[in-house]
């Protein structure tokens, strides 16, 4: 079972928490004024993006996880890059939040669909197609295996790869999917 703190000032954010099967409430917390963070994960809901400095956040001692009302993909991405392990919209189902729970539990970055569009400091957005291609490289699939998935062909994959690596300013395919990760540009 997962231990949650939650962050919020609605009821029913503690109430989701505590219907779910798979993880437990473990009370309620003020994140900024607060040493004690007895648990797995910390869930915060957050009204306004643009106003806060992630890294604070980040630097707690247990993964958080943002559930955002309203914010862009920029906003997104800078919360990812300065260390928040999942960015999820405030209206996520309850199967959302605890698969989103977990996901971040196990290490992993957790993001709204729609946040895979281009952060601001990209020079050029990565077309959906390299996309594609950028997901499969995360998952550690070669050339062969995507075009396999993607029904392209090996050399079409290759020129992806090459196009990924040059706007993200990668030069191998660790280096891409990390930065594809801090840009949030790829879930997990």
């Amino acid at each position: 079972m997962i231990r949650v703190l939650v962050a919020s000032r609605s009821a029913e954010l503690e109430q989701t928490i505590r219907s779910s099967s798979s993880v437990v409430f473990a009370g309620s917390v003020d994140p900024y004024h607060s040493n004690e963070l007895a648990a797995d994960v910390l869930v915060i809901e957050v009204a306004d993006a643009a106003e806060h400095d992630w890294r604070m956040l980040a630097e707690l001692p247990i993964p958080v996880l943002l559930l955002l009302d309203s914010a862009d993909s920029a906003q997104i991405a800078s919360a990812l890059r300065a260390g928040i392990r999942g960015v999820i919209s405030w209206d996520a189902t309850p199967q959302e939040m605890e698969g989103a729970l977990h996901a971040i539990n196990a290490g992993l970055v957790v993001t709204m669909p729609d946040a895979q569009q281009l952060p601001e400091d990209l020079t050029e957005p990565l077309s959906a197609r390299e996309l594609d291609v950028m997901d499969r490289l995360a998952e550690g699939l070669s050339n062969k295996l995507i075009a396999h998935a993607l029904s392209i062909s090996e050399h079409t994959v290759k020129t992806h790869v090459a196009s990924i690596f040059a706007k993200l300013g990668a030069s191998s395919r660790t280096e891409a999917v990390s930065q594809a990760i801090r840009r949030g540009l790829v879930m997990l």
